[in-house]
């Protein structure tokens, strides 16, 4: 689960709400709070509450807008630097705004100059045109695509792809290999790209495909992380709203992962363990009628699918999981359990 679900909350209150809920582990959305950016106070909450920091967002928010300095190729090298002091593999970056004109021309330079400094993958994610009115304007440099960006791995968002008026499904197929992260939530496809509603809503109520993505992935031995980056700390919500914005998010995943379909256009062997320990075997499934076949790279099937491992009172069962989406169903929330993240 990323911080950002309930910014401008502090990220310990996201590592709360994240252990009550049951996620896996936290995406740490780098803001002005000290607590979000402070690798000893992160590593206080990864101690409290029980859960790793799984990935780094580098700042972008308005209100980080200092956040780990001035220098944009700086904020770059400092978030690897504290995901790598966190044991974090992945760092998501967004690429540069036009007027950022110093790291706008050296970015992908700069993105592999930072992996190859610090270990750590640097994952640039979608964006989205801007509408102004009849003007529309790419804004950001290379661009708003990772598939047009000369980098080694990318980050899927729904909600952005959905302010693009660009289908999730075919943009992981575009992104192929590449693919190695994702910001889940929905979004409404928006016929006029670039309206700035980015909506970020609880997979399941927009209009994204992100069950036959999440079902895709699942299928094709990806080995990257699905992280729910919600908007849960709406306007006027409670910290009970906030709960179930989050616990319906990963619901969705739970059961999306668990039922894994069939790749697009294509019948599937593929057998997964599922909680109760029995074998399924997926079941053909014709293409899709709504959508048009993507012909892109697909995703790699060499690379393993992660797994947890949940002990239950009946004895211990494997599932195929994404992490950092939680597959334990016996987890309460409450620290004083001793229950292990995973």
């Amino acid at each position: 689960m990323s911080t950002s679900c309930v910014f401008p909350r502090p990220a310990d209150e996201a590592f709360r709400l994240a252990r009550r809920v049951g996620y896996d582990g936290v995406e740490v959305m780098v803001t002005a709070d000290r607590g979000s950016r402070d690798a000893s106070l992160l590593r206080a909450s990864v101690a409290r509450w029980g859960l790793p920091v799984l990935s780094v967002h580098a700042p972008v928010l308005p209100a980080a807008h200092f956040a780990l300095g001035r220098d944009q190729r700086d904020k770059l090298l400092r978030s690897a630097e504290l995901a790598a002091a966190l044991g974090a593999a992945t760092v998501v970056v967004h690429p540069p705004f036009r007027w950022q004109r110093r790291i706008a021309a050296r970015f992908v330079e700069v993105v592999r100059d930072v992996e190859a400094a610090t270990g750590v993958e640097l994952a640039v994610e979608n964006m989205f045109p801007w509408r102004l009115g009849p003007l529309v304007a790419d804004v950001y440099s290379p661009g708003h695509d990772p598939v047009d960006i000369d980098v080694e791995a990318a980050t899927l968002d729904f909600s952005h792809a959905a302010v693009a008026g660009r289908d999730a499904l075919e943009l992981a197929l575009a992104l192929g290999p590449r693919l190695r992260h994702v910001h889940l939530c929905d979004g409404t496809v928006s016929a006029r790209p670039g309206g700035l509603v980015d909506e970020h809503l609880v997979p399941g109520t927009g209009t994204q495909p992100v069950a036959e993505v999440l079902g895709h992935l699942a299928t094709s031995g990806w080995g990257g992380a699905v992280v729910a980056e919600v908007h849960a700390d709406r306007r006027g919500a409670d910290e009970e709203s906030r709960a179930d914005v989050l616990r319906r998010t990963l619901s969705f995943a739970r059961d999306a992962l668990r039922a894994p379909r069939a790749a697009v256009g294509q019948a599937t062997s593929t057998v997964a363990t599922t909680a109760s320990g029995t074998a399924t075997t997926a079941t053909p499934r014709p293409p899709s009628t709504m959508r048009p076949q993507a012909t892109s790279t697909p995703i790699d099937v060499s690379r393993p699918c992660q797994s947890s491992v949940a002990s239950e009172a009946q004895g211990a069962t494997r599932q195929p999981m994404l992490t950092p989406i939680s597959t334990a169903t016996s987890r309460s929330g409450d620290p004083a359990t001793g229950s292990s993240a995973r």
